[in-house]
Parts: C-alpha cells; structure tokens; sequence
C-alpha cells in the first residue's frame, strides 16, 4: 500500500473508529486516500508518507459523518441572520430580543425571525398586544420553532385583511379573542395569509444563509443532510432552491444534499410535471433533488394533527376536533402511485396516528400498483404511532424517520401535548423500542432549526428518554422508557440509516471504498455512562478527507484541511 493523504490513529492515548456496520465493529486506525477509505486496521504506520496527514483520535471516537435526515438548514441561517429567538425561553426574554433587534434594524421593512416556544405562552398562543408593545411602527412575523405557528401584530393583519370577518382557512386557524378578533398567532395555513406579503429574499442573502447553516450543521459531525422543504409553502420568498443550485455551483456547497421537493397542498395532480422539471433542473455538484416532501398534517399542540379519535379537552373529556389531513387521503394515494412510478422517494411529514396511518395506506396503494422500486420512503416524525401500524413499516419498507430529540418530557410534552392526547394516546409517543423490535429501518434528523441539530444531544434522549444536559428543560422522569433504543441503534441511525434515505450507499460507514466523509468525537461515549452521551463534542469534520470544521477555531477549515486544534503528528 502507499502512503495516505490522511491517516487517524489512536496513537499513545488511545481512541477507536465506529465503523457503523452491521456488526458494530471497531477499528483503531483509518486511511484516506484520494476522498476514499483506503484502508482500516490496528496499525496502519506503513501508510504514513512525508506528505500525510496524521490526525491523533486522542482517546476520541471518530464515526462515519453524521447525515441529519429532515432538516431546514437554509431557513436555520435565515434565523440566525434575524431576530433569533431559539435560545430564549420566556415571554419577557422574547419581547427584550425582538424590541432590541427592532432598534438594532430601523431600516427593515418588516420585523423576521422566530424560534419561540410555545409553553413560554398561556394556551401556547402569544397576542398581538404583546408584541405591538415593542414593534407598533412595522409589522412582524415571527414562527415559531416548530413552524407550524406564528406571531404577528397588528400592523401585519391590518396589511394582509385580517377582521374578526375573515374566514379561518381550509389547511389552518387563525386564533381569535373571546370578541372573534384576530388575537395574534395563526396556526398553519393561516400563516400563509401574512406570509404571502413578505419581501423576497435576494439569491445572494438565501446563500449566505445556507453557508450559515452549513456552518453550523458541520460544527455538529453533520456531512450530509436531506432539506425536508425545498420550495416553500406559502410563495417563493424562501425557496431554498436558488440557493442550493447557486452554492453548488460554486463549490460552496460541502455537504452533500438530497433535496425534498415540496408538494403544495393548494394543487393537485397536475403539479407531478412541475416537480419532475425541477428534479431535472437540480442535480448540480453535491445537490441532488430526488424527494418530494408531502406534509400530511399539523401539529398536536395547536389540534392539526391528524388523529384518529377526537383531542380531549385537557380535562379527559374528547372534543370535537381530530385534526386536519392536508392532503385528502384518496388523492394521497394517487399522488405516491404517480411519484413513486417516476422513480421520487417519498418523504412524509406525519405527527398523528391517523397522518400515519394515512401515508402508510399511500405507500402500500403505490406498492401494490408499481411494485417494489426501491424508493426508499419514509416518514418524519412518526409522533403518535397507533400500535396496529408499527409492524407496518418494516411490511412496506417504510423508514421511520426518527426525530429523537422529541422523544422526552418537557414543558410543551407535559402542558400542551399529554393533556389534549390523553393517556392511551400519550403513551404510543415516539415508539422507538416497538419499531426497532418489529424489523422497521431506521434513520433520523432533528428538523433544525426547530430543535438543535446536535447529534448527540437527540442521541441522548434515544437512549435515556431524558433531556441531554445541554437541552434541559426540567427534572422529569424517562419519558415511556421501554421506547428506548441503545445507543448503538442511535448511531447507527444517524450515519448509516440516513444515508441509506439519502440513496448516499458510498457514505454512511466506514469502510475500504467509501467516502472519506467523517467525524471525530472529543469522547468515546460507549465508554462512558448513558446519562453522559449529551455531553460528547465534536473535535472535527471532514468530507472527502477535507476538513470542513475544527473546534479549535469553530469555522470551517480551508481546502488544504489544516487542522487547527485537532492534534495532528507529522510523522513522516
């Protein structure tokens, strides 16, 4: 063998490689050659050249780079680049924020950004009032973190007609006052009312938001991601799409990334010929749009879920509501036949047992017409599971596509989420455990920037149905823990069960002929106690053997892959 342009070694303290297959096996040292995996073993000295790079694993854990399977990273740098409000938590921290970023930006037309929390509000909802207190000159919308809600004062409804007279749209509710007037948050659809009016983002700004982003995902492990909205729901503002093909054209683009095509509820069939256009108009560098993204249903805490049975009214009474099923389920079926013929993996927003149900009848309409494809369908959220649907995933080859982080008690789960799903509904949350045991595949992604993208920390709650120390939210008891999944189970989904959604079957493990495509932990956190897993960090990444982060210096590194902080040997 010659020598490797990179070589990682356990050296004098230690460290080993997590290889991600199926045997879970470990290796001390790995080779990279030309972007690729050129060798693995115990000692690999012979392949240390005067020119190689040699990086010390230093009692880390360096693991295949980690692929984040839903994810929002262009919209994530568009909020950091705004009025970020994802690291606060209270009413007064938001009114603060949003009052001094006001003054911070006289000149801006409207007030952007989001990231709130909705238990920070009584019922979830914050008022106009509220906000006009800090912004009555402009008008403001800010979503909140889950995107499925925002908060708007008075000055945006008055610019987009909204009256105690305006009808509540087909796909959402505009939440009103005990008068019927608008009182300040629009759930879902309604969001679209005011979001059609926003000023559009020039290419330029939607790059810099996507390197934001890309930044921050690297700083992560994250090598590889799947865009769950590319498109955009309410108009073109926030197309993420310009922005990816502009990036990988110019090689800024590092990750590699599979895009999901958005499906606009408003339309039907017809749209099938607009989305094949624009996968044919896509696959440029590291960007590929090979997914269509159906949003089936909302979400529980603001009653959009699509549920079976009726919500409860908090007091263990049903209502009246079970949610909204975006996409009517017949036509559902139809559009998966169409979709999964011309060849799209079909990536599903499903949050209510009844969402799916519904995409998992979709998927087995397409199957029993079309056959087997290989298409790789899956599901995000999978929140709410009712039992007789578990063991379907694994029958229809359907991958859960799991956002851990989720899984765990906090103030929304205890205040917003169990009381309005009730007790036998609460308790099919999140069934990691039942779908792991019935045979189901299993990737996962953290849809940042509703919820951190850290790894680690959504591993954490994998294994402890806890909230990992860097996201405590308060002293509560493992969340249903016979749903818990080990640790290596964890791994594995974030590295190579993503990359297998993904169709990236050159990355995911670590292995002879495989894409240099890695990340090394500060930590080897199997060698550690299970309630430590969130406190692991990233020392660096690498796409094909280039390093494009350091925590040394928390940027992304030059072409020439230097390595900054990481220990590095020169041992030719």
């Amino acid at each position: 063998m010659g020598a490797a342009d990179l070589v990682f070694t356990g050296g004098s303290r230690g460290g080993r490689a997590f290889l991600s297959d199926a045997a879970r096996s470990t290796a001390r040292a790995v080779a990279v050659t030309d972007g690729r995996i050129s060798a693995i073993g115990h000692d690999l000295s012979e392949m240390i050249g005067p020119d190689t790079e040699v990086v010390d694993l230093a009692g880390g854990l360096l693991v295949p780079g980690f692929q984040d399977a839903h994810v929002h990273p262009v919209w994530g740098g568009l909020d950091m680049l705004r009025c970020d409000l994802s690291g606060l938590a209270t009413r007064e921290q938001y009114l603060a924020r949003i009052a001094e970023y006001a003054a911070e930006h006289p000149d801006d037309e409207w007030i952007l950004g989001g990231g709130w929390q909705m238990s920070a509000f009584p019922g979830g909802t914050p008022t106009a009032a509220d906000l006009d207190a800090v912004v009555p000159d402009r008008p403001a919308f800010l979503p909140n973190r889950d995107g499925h809600g925002a908060w708007v004062n008075s000055r945006a409804l008055a610019l987009a007609g909204i009256t105690a007279e305006t009808p509540d749209p087909a796909d959402g509710r505009i939440e009103r006052d005990a008068g019927g007037a608008p009182s300040g948050t629009l759930h879902e659809g309604a969001m679209g009312l005011v979001n059609r009016l926003l000023p559009a983002e020039p290419v330029e700004r939607l790059v810099e938001a996507l390197v934001q982003g890309q930044r921050y995902l690297h700083s992560f492990g994250v090598t590889a991601w799947q865009d769950a909205i590319v498109g955009t729901e309410y108009g073109d503002a926030g197309d993420p799409l310009p922005a990816y093909r502009a990036a990988a054209a110019t090689g800024e683009l590092t990750g590699r990334v599979v895009g999901a095509l958005w499906w606009d509820r408003s339309r039907g069939l017809e749209q099938i010929e607009d989305i094949v256009e624009r996968r044919a108009a896509s696959s440029i560098g590291r960007f590929r749009a090979r997914s269509v993204k159906i949003m089936q249903d909302g979400v529980a805490e603001n009653f959009t879920a699509a549920m079976l049975e009726p919500y409860c009214d908090g007091h263990g009474h049903p209502r009246e509501d079970s949610g909204i099923s975006f996409v009517e389920p017949e036509l559902l079926k139809e559009a998966a036949t169409r979709l999964d013929a011309l060849g799209f993996t079909l990536h599903f927003h499903a949050i209510g047992d009844r969402a799916v149900r519904e995409c998992l009848d979709a998927v087995e309409a397409a199957l029993l017409h079309n056959g087997p494809r290989g298409n790789r369908h899956h599901i995000s959220h999978i929140q709410v599971v009712h039992p007789d649907d578990v063991p379907r995933f694994r029958a229809l080859d359907v991958t859960a596509n799991m956002q851990m982080l989720w899984a765990t008690l906090e103030p929304q789960m205890v205040d917003l989420t169990i009381p309005f799903l009730g007790d036998t509904r609460s308790a099919w949350q999140y069934p990691f455990g039942d779908l792991l045991r019935s045979g189901a595949v299993l990737a996962a992604g953290s849809d940042w920037s509703v919820s951190t993208p850290n790894p680690l920390a959504a591993m954490h709650v994998a294994v402890n149905r806890r909230s990992a120390p860097t996201e405590w939210e308060g002293d509560y008891p493992p969340f249903l823990p016979e749903q818990a999944i080990d640790l290596g189970t964890a791994l594995a989904a974030y590295t190579s069960g993503s990359a297998y959604v993904n169709h990236l079957d050159d990355t995911g493990t670590i292995a002879v002929g495989m894409r240099a495509d890695l990340a090394l932990l500060d930590r080897d956190p199997f060698e550690h106690p299970v309630e430590e897993i969130g406190l692991t960090e990233v020392r660096g990444t690498w796409v094909e053997g280039v390093r494009v982060y350091d925590a040394a210096d928390g940027v992304a590194g030059d072409s020439r892959g230097r390595s900054g902080g990481i220990e590095t040997q020169d041992l030719g």
